[in-house]
């Protein structure tokens, strides 16, 4: 198994990985939800990060963490979010940049979870709230 090496491998990563998020019974409906028919400009927004995360690409601008403030999610979401992005790495690939991934996913979701939560009981956050819907 070769390690993660071009944007082909990239959207193959990203592909597999929302592939699986889209049929899990807990994350599924989540996504489909706030995403809705709008998957391809998710997942090249998705290649774009990857890209810039692992390969230090330019093309993804966005504040990532401010899109996910006001999602009904917590860290039983977190840990099935990982499970599959981890079980996609190495269905995949093997290597430093698989390694790299691992980590930076790992990062991220520790991040957004704690900023989630505090976001959720009412702590002060870094980022801005996401604009109230009144619908």
């Amino acid at each position: 198994m070769a390690d993660i090496q071009s944007e082909s491998d990239i959207k193959l990563l990203v592909d597999s990985f929302y592939g699986k998020v889209r049929k899990d019974d807990l994350l599924g409906p989540i996504f489909q939800e706030h995403i809705g028919d709008h998957w391809d400009k998710h997942l090249e927004t998705m290649y774009k990060f990857w890209g810039m995360a692992l390969f230090a690409q330019s093309g993804y601008s966005g504040n990532p963490l401010s899109k996910h403030l006001a999602l009904p999610i917590e860290q039983a979401h977190f840990n099935r979010w990982l499970h599959l992005f981890f079980t996609t790495l190495n269905e995949h690939f093997d290597g430093p940049v698989a390694g790299e991934a691992m980590k930076k996913a790992g990062l991220i979701a520790r991040t957004f979870l704690t900023r989630i939560m505090a976001f959720q009981s009412g702590q002060p956050t870094l980022f801005p709230a996401p604009p109230r819907s009144d619908n």
